[in-house]
């Protein structure tokens, strides 16, 4: 599977963005799907993630009720909407995908197996 992400720009605080990842391969729907993100000098956090199983959601508390993660199995393609974004939510958005994560690890970037090459998100104040 490779996944090319997209939709990062430079946005106003408390402004929307939509993020998309699209992936190929046909194992897409198969895979538990997530987004991370990198802040200039931080370490990869975990954002969000959407099992496949069960479609159960994973947020992080610093997005929680902010962004929302979805997938479209037909068109291949998964989102991440960032509504009310401010300056600390600025940073490189990573794509990641892997078919068997287990559930301990949806947050865990070193359990993901694909990515995708991140999308610049930079909010102003």
């Amino acid at each position: 599977v490779q996944l090319q992400a997209s939709g990062g720009g430079l946005v106003q605080t408390g402004n929307s963005l939509r993020l998309s990842c699209v992936a190929s391969g046909r194992t897409f729907s198969r895979q538990t799907i997530a987004w991370f993100r990198q802040a200039p000098g931080k370490e990869r956090e975990f954002v969000a993630a959407l099992r496949y199983s069960g479609g159960y959601t994973y947020y992080s508390d610093s997005v929680m009720g902010r962004f929302t993660i979805s997938r479209d199995n037909a068109k291949n393609t998964m989102y991440l909407q960032m509504n009310s974004l401010t300056p600390e939510d600025t940073a490189v958005y990573y794509c990641a995908a892997d078919p068997s994560i287990i559930l301990s690890a949806v947050r865990d970037a070193r359990a993901y197996e694909y990515w995708g090459q991140g999308t610049l998100v930079t909010v102003s104040s």
